[in-house]
C-alpha cells in the first residue's frame, strides 16, 4: 500500500504510478508499503539538518525502514519526504511543469529506498540511468536529471 500525506492537492495516481513504475522497473513488488509525504520547505530543512547535517532545505528525503508488518509480514519500504515549493522552484528552473518535476522525485527516492546512491560516480551513473528508464516509461524522457 502507498500511503500519501500532502496538504497539497496532487492526484494520487499521478504519485502512485511513479512509485509503481519504479518498482517494476527494478523487479520490486508493486505491492510494497511505503508512505510519501509531501510537505514544506521548513520541514525538510529540519530533516535535513538532524539526519544530514545540513542546515538548508532539500528537495527529496529517502528514509529506507526494512520492517515488516508482523501479522502480514508486509514489508514495509520506508518513507519519501518531498518539499513542494522547493520541487517548483526546481521545475520552474528546468523548464517543466510542478507535476513531471514530483514525478522524478519520487522516482528519486523510491530508489533511494531499493539502496541506490549517488555518492561515487559509478553509483550514480547507474541510478541516473534507472531515473532515465523509468521516466521515458511514465513518458518524461524530457526530463533531464540534474544536481543542485
Amino acid at each position: 500500500m502507498i500511503t500519501i500525506e500532502s496538504k497539497y492537492d496532487f492526484p494520487s495516481a499521478l504519485i502512485e504510478n511513479a512509485v509503481r513504475a519504479t518498482l517494476k522497473h527494478q523487479k520490486e513488488s508493486t505491492k510494497a508499503n511505503l508512505a510519501v509525504v509531501l510537505t514544506d520547505n521548513r520541514k525538510l530543512r529540519k530533516l535535513n539538518r538532524d539526519y544530514l547535517g545540513i542546515d538548508a532545505p532539500t528537495d527529496v528525503l529517502s528514509f529506507p525502514a526494512s520492517e515488516s508488518d508482523p501479522e502480514t509480514g508486509a514489508r514495509y519500504m520506508g518513507d519519501i519526504l518531498i518539499s513542494i515549493p522547493y520541487a517548483a522552484k526546481s521545475a520552474k528552473k528546468a523548464g517543466h511543469s510542478l507535476e513531471s518535476e514530483l514525478q522524478l522525485l519520487v522516482v528519486h527516492g523510491v530508489l533511494h529506498l531499493l539502496g541506490h546512491d549517488h555518492a561515487r560516480p559509478r553509483e550514480k551513473a547507474r541510478m541516473w540511468k534507472a531515473q532515465r528508464e523509468i521516466l521515458t516509461q511514465l513518458g518524461l524522457g524530457d526530463i533531464q536529471i540534474r544536481e543542485e
